[in-house]
């Protein structure tokens, strides 16, 4: 109780401190202006006479300069110089008073001085000695045994936080830096006493229980190695935040979160241009379709931060309309927002939105995705994702709408699977119909984005949470990432720089085995593979391939003005016949015909045929 009303009223003792340090400070000088012996009476009483002025002026040169904006316990170089400035102000008020009122007659010149050194050591050192003492009590007293990775600025501030916070008990042990110019050199008084590959031996010779790793600037290759260096010691292992997420600027254990899958697979920050972006979206008409989905509803997050008009979602799953409806009232209020209830092969419905709100831009998004669901689901595959997308595209057409994206998939590259073939048809769409009106259409095409609704990421979670086993299909099998946002802000880009006709391909970076995916899910969950958690292979689904391809090979890839976005030269089609197959196809699916679906999907999309004749999976 009594320490609790001392820190609540630790700024009035801080200001009582500094008054009584005043005339400690005054008479000590005299006390050295005469060699430490004892002050004569007639200085001794000029002392005395004068002493009141110097604490008053002194009283507000404090106040004048802030001396009491910072705290003790924090107290550093800008509290410093407060603490001068507030002492040469005060001193050349005393002096001013006495060369008024005495005309410094019987006054020792070298008081002023002594009595302004005095009282820098006084105030400085007080505010010193409390930081000293409360950064310094984990060495007296132990606790969590702390180890940082990165001696850099970040490192410093972590440690600088541990050290400070009286929530919990910390004791950093040391630094590991790759830097080996750094390896000895003390931080905060905390000592880098290894490499990164260090890492193992330290926490067993240390018993280290808690790795903080403190480099927001780190690579995903660079995270992995680090991880790697973790793995089975049993520690907890915090990390800051990106860089694009410290936009405080300031370091601390407050902001630190657990490894994360992102950190281990994401790749350098993307640099898009934000002003044609904006120029593009902004005071525009936009309609989302799939809007309720992982990339639907990311997309309408990020178009709403440009400006719209007004935003359209069209989502024919009530429960993720009504979700999104739900974030948006809470994080945009003020965007206009259109909800609609609806199946973008409804043609009917359709017309009549776009009659009426007239739309500049287009996200199409609205697409069934599971592979092995859609091969047992043929008819739903050709509805949703052909003759939905059709529909949607059409209507831009006629309604003069300014630019169309189509939200593609690298599955739709030598599909050997009923969801690929659906997208690649979708994707022939676009491309037949750009070129006949004003409208642009565009192609966007990704893999797979980490944490998707019914992608591996949220599978694997599912089956940690249960205790295993993880289930993998094959052990080769590899797959292109990325994260969601950077899915959907690089579709912007593409919208910004397309000027119709375009197949983009997003750079994917480096594809990543399912394998290694499932491996670090069971690390981060602080488990082993293969001991906590087991692996489990299960083979190859319906439709599924080893590995994927973001373009053909007869599509020519260049660069275009930004360098994570490639444009794919599409392949020469003939409108005509395009259009007698979709209509075949649509009358199959009011036939319920399957075995006319499958036949005319293999003519449109050859790269089917020889799984269909051999009734396995093509790699």
């Amino acid at each position: 109780m009594i320490r609790a009303w001392i820190q609540k009223q630790s700024r009035w003792i801080a200001i009582l401190h500094d008054i009584l340090v005043i005339p400690v400070a005054w008479l000590g000088a005299y006390w050295l202006r005469f060699n430490l012996d004892g002050i004569p009476e007639e200085s001794l009483m000029i002392a005395m006479q004068i002493l009141p002025y110097v604490m008053m002026v002194q009283t507000v040169a404090y106040w004048y300069v802030g001396l009491y904006r910072g705290v003790w316990r924090f107290a550093s170089i800008p509290d410093l110089l407060r603490i001068f400035r507030s002492v040469l102000i005060g001193i050349t008020l005393s002096f001013g008073i006495l060369y008024l009122t005495i005309r410094l007659q019987g006054f020792p010149r070298s008081i002023l001085p002594l009595y302004g050194i005095l009282l820098v050591l006084f105030l400085g050192g007080s505010r010193f000695a409390v930081r000293l003492i409360k950064d310094h009590r984990l060495w007296l007293h132990g606790g969590v045994r702390v180890l940082i990775v990165g001696a850099e600025q970040d490192g410093e501030g972590v440690v600088r936080d541990l050290l400070r916070n009286e929530a919990e008990n910390y004791k950093p042990i040391g630094f590991v830096d790759d830097n080996k110019n750094k390896k000895g050199q003390e931080i905060q008084g905390v000592r880098v006493i290894g490499y990164i590959s260090d890492i193992p031996k330290i926490v067993r010779e240390r018993e280290v229980k808690l790795i903080i790793i403190a480099m927001p600037s780190a690579t995903a290759k660079e995270m992995r190695h680090i991880m790697q260096q973790c793995e089975g010691l049993g520690c907890m292992i915090r990390t800051l935040p990106g860089l694009s997420d410290l936009v405080s600027g300031r370091v601390s254990i407050d902001v630190l979160r657990a490894v994360s899958l992102e950190d281990l697979l994401g790749r350098d920050p993307v640099n898009l241009d934000w002003q044609a972006i904006h120029s593009a979206v902004a005071q525009k008409t936009v309609l989302v379709s799939g809007a309720g989905g992982s990339i639907g509803s990311e997309l309408c997050r990020q178009i709403a931060k440009l400006n719209p008009t007004l935003l359209i979602v069209v989502e024919r799953s009530e429960y993720n309309l009504f979700m999104l409806e739900q974030e948006f009232s809470e994080k945009f209020p003020n965007i206009k927002l259109q909800k609609c209830l609806l199946d973008v092969g409804d043609r009917v419905a359709l017309e009549e939105l776009f009659k009426q709100y007239h739309p500049n831009i287009i996200f199409h998004a609205a697409a069934y995705k599971h592979v092995p669901m859609l091969e047992t689901q043929p008819r739903e595959a050709v509805l949703n994702n052909i003759l939905g997308t059709r529909c949607i595209a059409e209507l831009a057409l006629k309604f003069k709408v300014d630019k169309f994206i189509l939200v593609s998939t690298d599955k739709a590259v030598n599909p050997t699977n009923i969801m690929g073939a659906s997208k690649r048809v979708a994707e022939m769409i676009c491309q037949s119909l750009n070129g006949i009106g004003s409208t642009e259409f565009i192609t966007v095409r990704f893999g797979n984005v980490l944490g998707s609704a019914g992608s591996v990421v949220p599978i694997f979670k599912r089956q940690l949470e249960q205790g295993g086993p993880l289930t993998v299909t094959h052990p080769d099998i590899t797959r292109f990432f990325m994260t969601i946002p950077e899915a959907c802000q690089l579709i912007l880009q593409a919208l910004a720089i397309g000027a119709g006709g375009e197949v983009f391909v997003l750079d994917m970076g480096e594809p990543v085995k399912i394998k290694f995916l499932a491996e670090q899910m069971i690390l981060l969950a602080g488990k082993k593979p293969g001991e906590d958690i087991e692996i489990r292979y299960t083979g190859l689904r319906p439709g599924e391939k080893l590995y994927e391809e973001l373009f053909h090979s007869t599509e020519a890839l260049e660069t275009t003005a930004h360098e994570k976005i490639f444009e794919a030269k599409a392949r020469d089609l003939n409108q005509n016949w395009l259009i007698e197959v979709l209509n075949a196809l649509e009358m199959a699916c009011h036939d319920c015909n399957e075995v006319r679906l499958r036949d005319l999907l293999q003519e449109l999309v050859p790269e089917l045929e020889s799984r269909f004749q051999a009734g396995a999976v093509s790699v």
